[in-house]
């Protein structure tokens, strides 16, 4: 064999053994399938690419993030949190309620008027809270890790196809749609108003036929179903946090070393960051859209605010009863905690 031969072989050699290796990393390449049931205009999809962009380009590719909108994978968030537990999901996202029929004591977090604004609520999600909740999951659902609290749609808001409410006198009667927890229809009763489950793609023939006179959702959701066909009005109670928890399948977690541990932390307190900002920047657009539809929107004073607020104090009771108090103590510690932090702000 000649030097120019040989120098070829070992070129032809050298090239096969890089594709060899190429392929051996893909191989080894480790996949986060991550599933959503809303799509790809909403909020939690945008916090989602971050999420990959981040993930995937901080390990060079070590871990691919798939993102499947939509309800693709999964079609409730039960379905999908069964599906990260057992390990068939690397990652989710779910809502409180949604969350609550897995996890009970979880719906703490959507008793109403619990925080005063996004500051305290966002203090609370970043500090001990959320890692006290994650390992209490964690104690109960072995394969499910809460990563992070983002947002889903700014705060829920009662809206209404008729009459303006403006105290809780003028819940009175009214039949408003919830979600099937316990803990949303007990709010309503506890305002003397008729609370009525009707399920999400239904919401809006239930406004149109009158089988309900209001819903209880944030100013997104509202325009992104077109709810303003019927809904005329939207006070401003600001009665819960619409909270994000985004999941992760502890078998997937344990299976990666620090470095990517710390990639896919950080890559969910980005998507956190994201999730949480463009609410408040679309409801700027959305609430101007709803008025130019011809709603009306209502701004309680701080003393109405309070009247919610002591219209439905009987809620506390009613959860502790249900789940012990445990989670109420630990959430209205971390909430006064919260709020000193951020008044000496003003010192």
């Amino acid at each position: 064999m000649d030097k120019t031969t040989l120098t070829n072989t070992r070129n032809l050699m050298g090239a096969g053994l890089a594709a060899l290796l190429m392929l051996g990393g893909m191989a080894e390449a480790q996949t986060m399938r991550v599933a959503l049931l809303s799509g790809e205009e909403d909020e939690d999809y945008d916090g989602a690419l971050v999420l990959k962009n981040y993930v995937e380009s901080r390990t060079d590719g070590e871990i691919r993030v798939e993102i499947f909108p939509g309800g693709q994978f999964c079609g409730s968030y039960r379905e999908c949190l069964e599906a990260v537990s057992n390990g068939t999901l690397q990652g989710a996202i779910s809502t409180i309620g949604g969350f609550g029929n897995l996890f009970p004591q979880a719906q703490v977090l959507d008793l109403p008027y619990m925080f005063a604004n996004d500051r305290v609520a966002e203090c609370v999600f970043d500090g001990p809270f959320t890692a006290q909740l994650r390992d209490g999951v964690l104690e109960e659902i072995p394969g499910l890790r809460l990563m992070a609290i983002g947002n889903t749609g700014g705060w829920r808001n009662i809206a209404t196809t008729d009459k303006q409410v403006t105290s809780p006198e003028d819940v009175q009667g009214l039949k408003l749609r919830t979600i099937p927890a316990d803990i949303q229809q007990e709010m309503v009763r506890q305002m003397g108003g008729n609370p009525t489950p009707v399920a999400w793609p239904e919401v809006y023939t239930s406004l149109g036929t009158g089988v309900v006179e209001g819903t209880k959702n944030g100013i997104t959701d509202i325009i992104n179903m077109n709810f303003q066909d019927h809904l005329k009005n939207v006070t401003l109670d600001g009665h819960a946090y619409m909270g994000a928890l985004w999941w992760m399948s502890q078998d997937f977690w344990n299976g990666l070393d620090d470095t990517q541990k710390r990639v896919v932390h950080d890559g969910f307190q980005h998507l956190k960051t994201v999730t949480r900002a463009l609410p408040m920047r679309q409801e700027i657009d959305a609430y101007r859209e709803f008025e130019e539809a011809g709603g009306e929107i209502y701004v309680p004073t701080p003393e109405e605010k309070e009247a919610f607020r002591e219209a439905t104090s009987g809620m506390q009771d009613w959860y502790t009863e249900q789940y012990g108090a445990e989670w109420l103590n630990t959430l209205q510690s971390a909430i006064s905690t919260c709020e000193e932090s951020i008044a000496a702000e003003l010192q």
